[in-house]
């Protein structure tokens, strides 16, 4: 990490992160703030809130914005100082982590929210395992200390222990919810000051020389003071401190505090993505690893978003460029196909709404509006036939069949079927005996959000039923063999969206009597997706 060249500067600037959090920790409203204050919007627009201009701007399917919670990742660009920020917001329900796990092979580093008064919940440890499996530095942000909240060391602790990271503590919190004033800036010795009068207004800072210094009297009622000079010295003495070769290890995090719904704690936590974030890092790739500061442009597809725009029923492949310097109309090489591609209107991102990219660097995640070319995992270069790996695709833990309320619109299902399989919001898995589809999702809300898209998209009502089946696993071995397999086991055989074989299961069972009795072919419940 340390022996790499140095960044061209347009590329040194980025900070390409994802926000990871449990459901109603504040994510979105974090997401907002940070477009607020970076100049992308004028007014932070309110999840639930009423009146479409205040419809959270992140959101923007339309069954997000009714139910106020994130089921798609959407990506955001936007400048802060010096920097470039590409923000990429995923869904906090548990039931689209794929598509989260997908987001986290496209950043360099996370965000990790937490509620100040619950601490670190189920879903936010299962993220966490992700990054730290990809080994991303995370920053922590412990929103929501104007309500009631927990001890302070009680979250620090919680986090060391639960996630086996180092804590330090980058801003102390004094008072907690009604008597919630603000934070020491422990790394600027900054007082900050709350205006819970202005929700959208950056908090005041006081420079401040040290625990000591006088004017903290003037803006801290005596016993907060006392509280808070006597926390922050054992802080200091127990807890480590910054260190930003650990941070950008992902062994430590560093940790603000504040109210995003307040707009309190958010600049700091800002400025700290600057000064402590990586800049774009390696990207693992077959049959080499992409350095960003090499000249040619390489790209990858990481998701693919259909009918942003319902008026023009297009399709748009978010890309994360893992090097160079990329300018609208390049001809690129679409390696899967082995296709030249021409990129004459690539987008940035503002949530709901793009503009057109003139030019993007490496860390950037632009979009190509496309008739369906792109798929996730796809790669393109300049030439080179290169391939970029480790972006997972997962068995479905819930299956049902899938059928068109007009059984004449068969047809049309099968299309608009194919293409969310394409995006990656289900999979899709057409049985080699019967006619129909099965439908595998990660969790029942994606079924529900699968019915309202196709409904909504294709006007097309459908309905899902029980499946026999309860499983779905990838079958991986030579040619011959998975030949022969499947013949013997047709009643258990279908093929996915990619014309992949695949084994559906009724019980463990099956699983266990194929390790048993056909030791050529392996079951999988990852599929890499590197085309």
């Amino acid at each position: 990490m340390t022996n790499r060249p140095a960044l061209p500067p347009e590329i040194a600037r980025r900070r390409t992160f994802a926000i990871i959090s449990h459901p109603d920790a504040g994510k979105t409203t974090l997401t907002e703030k940070f477009l607020l204050f970076g100049g992308a919007i004028q007014m932070a627009g309110q999840v639930r809130a009423k009146g479409e201009a205040r419809r959270t701007r992140s959101d923007f399917m339309k069954m997000e914005q009714d139910r106020g919670i994130s089921v798609s990742a959407s990506a955001m660009s936007f400048d802060y100082k010096t920097f470039r920020f590409n923000l990429v917001d995923t869904p906090g329900h548990s039931d689209f982590s794929e598509d989260t796990y997908r987001t986290l092979t496209a950043v360099d580093a996370a965000v990790m929210v937490i509620d100040g008064a619950k601490g670190v919940e189920s879903q936010t440890q299962k993220l966490f395992e992700v990054c730290r499996l990809r080994d991303l530095p995370i920053l922590t942000f412990c929103n929501k200390m104007d309500r009631e909240s927990r001890d302070t060391f009680e979250i620090i602790d919680e986090i060391q222990e639960m996630l086996a990271i180092d804590v330090t503590p980058a801003s102390w919190p004094i008072g907690v919810g009604r008597d919630f004033l603000g934070c020491y800036d422990l790394l600027n010795d900054r007082l900050e000051l709350m205006d819970r009068a202005d929700r959208n207004r950056v908090a005041e800072s006081i420079e401040i020389k040290g625990l000591d210094d006088p004017r903290l009297a003037e803006h801290v009622p005596a016993a907060l003071l006392e509280k808070l000079v006597e926390e922050v010295e054992m802080a200091r003495e127990l807890l480590p401190a910054l260190d930003r070769q650990a941070v950008a290890e992902g062994t430590m995090t560093p940790i603000w505090f504040g109210s995003a719904i307040n707009s309190f704690g958010v600049k700091e936590l800002m400025e700290g993505i600057g000064a402590y974030g990586p800049e774009p890092q390696p990207q693992a790739a077959s049959p080499r690893q992409i350095a960003p500061e090499e000249p040619k442009v390489v790209g990858f597809v990481f998701k693919v978003q259909a009918n942003m725009d319902p008026k023009h029923r297009d399709r748009v492949a978010f890309v994360r460029l893992a090097s160079g310097h990329f300018t609208r109309g390049m001809k690129l090489l679409h390696v899967r196909s082995k296709k030249p591609m021409a990129v004459t209107n690539p987008v940035l991102f503002l949530a709901a709404d793009r503009e057109l990219a003139e030019e993007a660097w490496a860390g950037d995640i632009i979009g190509i509006p496309n008739h369906g070319q792109l798929r996730i995992g796809d790669t393109l270069t300049e030439g080179e036939n290169l391939r970029a790996t480790g972006i997972p695709s997962f068995a479905p833990e819930l299956l049902q069949t899938c059928r068109a309320g007009d059984p004449m619109k068969a047809k049309h299902l099968e299309k608009a079927l194919m293409q969310f399989a394409e995006e990656g919001a289900a999979k899709v898995f057409k049985p080699s005996i019967g006619s129909g589809f099965i439908v595998g999702v990660v969790g029942a809300l994606q079924f529900e959000v699968l019915a309202s898209r196709i409904e909504m998209e294709y006007g097309l009502p459908v309905r899902f039923e029980p499946s026999q089946f309860t499983s779905a696993r990838w079958v991986l071995g030579d040619k011959l063999a998975v030949e022969k397999f499947a013949a013997a086991n047709k009643q258990h055989m279908a093929s996915d969206n990619d014309g992949d074989v695949v084994f559906l299961t009724r019980l463990q069972w099956d699983i266990d009597r194929v390790g048993r009795d056909y030791p050529d072919v392996t079951l999988s419940a990852t599929k890499e997706m590197m085309v």
